[in-house]
């Protein structure tokens, strides 16, 4: 992805609890192996890397992407 990326502190502690690097959050943005529409214009995607599941949570505006919140849902 070409933008910047900004992590909201939300997002901060749960890739901090779960162990989620940066750039596992970088991948899962920029090549996602499923996306899907949430609510107030946010965006899910989804990406397995190594025996990980990686969910993120973004929001994406004219010069960032906004990183919600990460989750590892394996």
């Amino acid at each position: 992805m070409k933008k910047s990326l900004r992590f909201d502190r939300h997002a901060r502690r749960r890739m901090k609890w779960r162990k989620i690097s940066e750039d596992e959050v970088n991948i899962t943005v920029s090549d996602p192996d499923k996306t899907e529409q949430s609510v107030k214009g946010r965006t899910n995607v989804y990406k397995t890397i190594g025996a990980r599941y990686i969910k993120v949570t973004y929001r994406e505006f004219s010069d960032e992407v906004l990183i919600i919140s990460v989750v590892d849902k394996s």
